[in-house]
C-alpha cells in the first residue's frame, strides 16, 4: 500500500468509541446563530435585517469576493438581530441571530431520500450551482469549493483526488458519510469530473477503514476512470500535498497549490454538499460532525445544522463528564481547546473531543535536546525547532525565509518531540504573524 514519502507519525487512532455509529440528527435550537465567516476569505455580507422571516435554505449572506462563500439559513424564523457573537476561541465574529419557528423550508429543495444520479447540467452551471449553494471544504480548510473548480489560465486539471482518509484521530464523520452515503458521494465526484472537464479520480482510503474502502471499490467498479487506493495509516495523509503524494507520487512545489500538478483535492463531505446542491437543490446548511471520547456517554456521528449551540450537541451525547480536562474543536493533532461550547457549529466544525484530565495534561517543556526528530516527521521538509526559535525571537523575516507559510500545523513536530517543546504554538504565532506581514506588503 502506498502513502507520502516525507515525514509523518502514527498517533494511536483512537477511533473506536464512535466508529460505526449511525448518524444521528440533532433536534432544531430555539435560537439559532448563523456566523457570516465560515470560510478563508472574505466575510458574507448579510441580505437580511432584522424583523425579516426566513426559510430553511434562503440566501440570507452573499459573498464577499471571488475568495469568500455564500450563507443560507439552515432555519426558519424571524431575524431578531445581526449583531456580534464569540467563537469557541472567544473572538467576536458578526453574526445573524434567528428565532427558531417551525421548519418550513424552499420548496424547491428536494427533501426526498430518493438517489438522483443524472445531472444534465454543463460544467459552468455545475460549477455556478455549487457557488450558488456555498459550499466550502469540508475537511478543514474551508476553502471556497467553486474556487477550486475555476483554476487560473494556463493551469490544466488532470485528476480529481478524493479524500476519505480521515487521518485525524477520534474523528469518524467521514468514514460513516461513506459507509451511509457512498452512492451520492460517487455521484458528486462524477460531477466534479464533469465540472473539470476531467477524466481521473483516485479516492484515497486509508486500511483502517476497510468496509468504506469495499463500498467505495463496488460504486466505483461501476464508473469508468474512478479508483479506490488504500493507503498506509500515516498522519498527516488528509494533508492535501501528502494525499497527491502517497496517491499519485506528485510533489506539490513549495507554495504552490495542487493544480501546479494537475490535482484537484476534495474531502468526500465536501463533494457530498456538491451532490445534494446539483441534485437536490439544498444549499449547504448543516454537516455531520463527531463528539467523541473515552469517557463521553453516547459518542457517535451527528448531523448538525449550523447555528445550532455546540453545548446542545454535547447534551445529545451524553453531556460533559466529570472527568472532562479540555474540549478540543475538531482532532487531538490539529484542534484546539474551547473556552466556550455556547459557541454556533459552523461549516468549519468537524468534531468536538472531550479529553479527560489525565490525556489533556501537558507535561513541562524542558531544553531542545538536539534529536532532530521534529525535523524527521515535517511532513513539509521544515525545521520546526528553527522555526519556534525565530517566533520566540520575533525574528520574522527570518521565518518567512525558512517557509513557515508552508507549514499546515499538522502538529507532527510537537508530538514526536521527547523535550515537550511547545513547537507548533510558536510557529503558529510566526505564521499568523508573516502572513499579516505578506498581506500588508502586496497591498502597498
Amino acid at each position: 500500500m502506498k502513502t507520502f514519502r516525507i515525514g509523518g507519525v502514527h498517533p494511536h487512532d483512537n477511533k473506536k468509541y464512535s466508529a460505526h455509529k449511525r448518524i444521528t440528527e440533532v433536534p432544531l435550537p430555539k435560537k439559532a446563530i448563523i456566523p457570516l465567516v465560515q470560510h478563508i476569505g472574505a466575510p458574507a455580507k448579510p441580505l437580511v435585517a432584522k424583523g425579516d422571516k426566513v426559510l430553511v435554505g434562503q440566501l440570507i449572506a452573499e459573498a464577499g469576493g471571488f475568495v469568500s462563500a455564500n450563507i443560507h439559513s439552515p432555519v426558519s424564523g424571524t431575524v431578531n438581530k445581526i449583531d456580534v457573537t464569540k467563537d469557541a476561541w472567544g473572538m467576536a465574529m458578526p453574526a445573524i441571530f434567528i428565532d427558531v419557528e417551525g421548519d418550513e423550508w424552499l420548496p424547491e429543495i428536494d427533501r426526498t431520500p430518493v438517489v438522483n444520479n443524472l445531472c444534465k447540467l454543463e460544467a459552468k452551471e455545475i460549477i455556478d450551482k455549487v457557488k450558488a449553494a456555498g459550499i466550502v471544504g469540508l475537511g478543514g480548510a474551508c476553502f471556497p469549493t467553486h474556487v477550486k473548480l475555476m483554476p487560473p489560465p494556463g493551469k490544466t486539471p488532470e485528476v480529481l483526488i478524493v479524500n476519505g482518509v480521515e487521518c485525524e484521530p477520534y474523528l469518524t464523520c467521514d468514514h460513516q458519510l461513506m459507509l451511509e452515503h457512498g452512492e451520492e458521494i460517487m455521484i458528486g465526484i462524477q460531477i466534479l469530473m464533469k465540472a473539470l472537464n476531467i477524466s481521473k479520480a483516485v479516492i484515497g482510503i486509508e486500511k483502517n477503514k476497510p468496509d468504506a474502502i469495499e463500498v467505495m471499490r463496488n460504486l466505483a467498479s461501476r464508473v469508468l476512470g474512478v479508483s479506490v487506493q488504500p493507503l498506509n495509516l500515516r498522519y498527516p495523509q488528509g494533508g492535501e500535498k501528502q494525499l497527491i503524494d502517497a496517491c499519485i507520487r506528485r510533489q506539490v512545489p513549495s507554495g504552490a497549490l495542487p493544480i501546479e500538478v494537475g490535482a484537484v483535492v476534495d474531502n468526500v463531505a465536501t463533494i457530498y454538499a456538491v451532490y445534494e446542491a446539483v441534485q437536490k437543490n439544498k444549499p449547504l446548511i448543516s454537516r455531520v460532525m463527531t463528539v467523541t471520547g473515552k469517557d463521553v456517554k453516547n459518542p457517535g456521528n451527528y448531523l448538525v445544522r449550523f447555528g445550532t449551540p455546540l453545548s446542545d450537541v454535547l447534551e445529545l451525547a451524553g453531556g460533559v463528564p466529570e472527568s472532562t480536562g479540555k474540549i478540543i474543536g475538531g482532532g487531538p493533532m490539529m484542534g484546539r481547546a474551547m473556552n466556550n461550547t455556547d459557541m454556533p457549529c459552523n461549516k468549519r466544525v468537524s468534531g468536538a473531543l472531550l479529553l479527560t484530565k489525565d490525556d489533556s495534561y501537558r507535561a513541562e517543556p524542558e531544553n531542545c535536546i538536539r534529536c532532530a526528530k521534529c525535523v524527521s516527521a515535517c511532513p513539509m521538509g521544515l525545521e520546526p525547532y528553527l522555526l519556534s526559535k525565530y517566533a520566540s525571537l520575533e525574528m520574522w523575516e527570518d521565518m518567512e525565509k525558512h517557509s513557515v507559510m508552508d507549514c499546515i500545523d499538522c502538529g507532527c513536530c510537537q508530538f514526536t518531540c521527547p523535550s515537550n517543546r511547545p513547537l507548533l504554538d510558536y510557529i503558529r504565532m510566526g505564521k499568523a504573524t508573516v502572513g499579516g506581514i505578506i498581506r500588508a506588503r502586496a497591498q502597498k
